[in-house]
């Protein structure tokens, strides 16, 4: 089960970066969009996520329901976003939504306990 959590742990970082990578590196663009690679990081943190909570729970270890409910409504609401606006040429808003979205999750995965 060990090896699973780290794996799973190192998918979810991955999904992560894969969000938050793109955001940080259009910073000084002109023209800022959502990438395919932030949906599908999106998309990996969601699954990743509920896979972690479901090795939790058969570790005999019960995480935190609230902080957890906390964290799929935001990851929820960064998917929903980025994949409303991914086709669009100027995403507007949706953009820094989904970077302020992703800090928050972060922020509330590691200040919460």
């Amino acid at each position: 089960m060990t090896v699973l959590r780290i794996v799973l742990l190192i998918v979810h970082f991955v999904g992560l970066a894969a969000i938050l990578g793109p955001f940080l590196d259009q910073l000084r663009a002109r023209s800022k969009r959502i990438t395919t690679a932030m949906v599908w990081g999106a998309r990996a943190q969601i699954v990743t996520g509920l896979a972690l909570v479901g090795v939790a729970y058969a570790s005999d270890h019960e995480p935190d329901h609230v902080k957890i409910a906390f964290k799929l409504v935001i990851a929820l609401a960064v998917a929903g976003v980025a994949e409303a606006t991914r086709k669009r040429a100027e995403p507007g808003a949706a953009y820094w939504i989904v970077g302020a979205l992703t800090l928050l999750n972060i922020v509330v995965a590691v200040a919460w306990r």
